[in-house]
C-alpha cells in the first residue's frame, strides 16, 4: 500500500509542476527510475508546455530504457519543434520499437527542418508500413525536393496502399514547392 502512496503524491507534484509550468522540476522527474509511466508523464508535460528549455532533457529521454518514455519524448520534441532535436530524431528513427520510430517521423515533420531529408528518405524503407507512411507525411512537410524521387518510388512501389496514399500526397506537396 506504500507504494501506492507514494505514486499517489507522485502524480500529484506531477500535476502541481505541471500548473505552475516548472520545467526544472519536471526535467528531474525524467531521471525517476523506479516508474516510466511518470517519466513519460513528465515528458509529455513537458511537451505540453512546450518551452525550449525542456529540449535537451527530453532529447535525453530519446534513450530511456522504456519505450513509453522514448515515443513520448520524441513527439513533445515534435510539438516544442525546436531544430536543435532534429539529429537525434533522425537516430531515433532507427530504434528498435517501432512505435518510437514512427513517433520519430512524425516529429521530424512538424519541425520541418530539411536536415531531416535524408533519415527520412532512409526511413521510406522501413519493414514496418506505419514508419513509412509517416516518413512520407514528414517529407511532405519538410517540401524539399531532395524528396521527390523517393517518394516516386514508394508511390508506385510500396506494397501498403496507405503508404502509396501518402507518397503520392507528400509529392504534391513538395512538387508545389519546387
Amino acid at each position: 500500500m506504500w507504494l501506492l502512496d507514494i505514486l499517489l503524491r507522485f502524480s500529484s507534484n506531477i500535476r502541481t509542476m505541471e500548473a505552475r509550468h516548472d520545467i526544472k522540476g519536471l526535467t528531474r522527474v525524467l531521471k525517476y527510475r523506479r516508474d516510466p509511466s511518470v517519466r513519460a508523464e513528465a515528458a509529455r508535460i513537458l511537451g505540453s508546455i512546450g518551452d525550449a528549455r525542456s529540449v535537451d532533457p527530453l532529447v535525453r529521454a530519446l534513450k530511456d530504457p522504456d519505450r513509453r518514455v522514448r515515443f513520448t519524448a520524441a513527439e513533445s520534441l515534435g510539438r516544442i519543434g525546436d531544430p536543435r532535436a532534429v539529429q537525434q530524431l533522425s537516430e531515433a528513427l532507427a530504434d528498435k520499437d517501432w512505435y518510437v520510430r514512427l513517433h520519430a517521423a512524425t516529429a521530424l515533420g512538424d519541425i520541418a527542418n530539411p536536415m531531416a531529408v535524408e533519415p527520412l528518405i532512409q526511413a521510406l524503407k522501413d519493414a514496418e508500413k506505419a514508419v513509412r507512411e509517416w516518413a512520407a507525411r514528414a517529407l511532405g512537410s519538410i517540401h524539399d525536393t531532395r524528396a521527390l524521387e523517393p517518394l516516386r518510388l514508394v508511390a508506385v512501389a510500396d506494397k501498403e496502399d496507405s503508404v502509396r496514399e501518402a507518397a503520392r500526397e507528400a509529392l504534391a506537396r513538395v512538387a508545389v514547392r519546387k
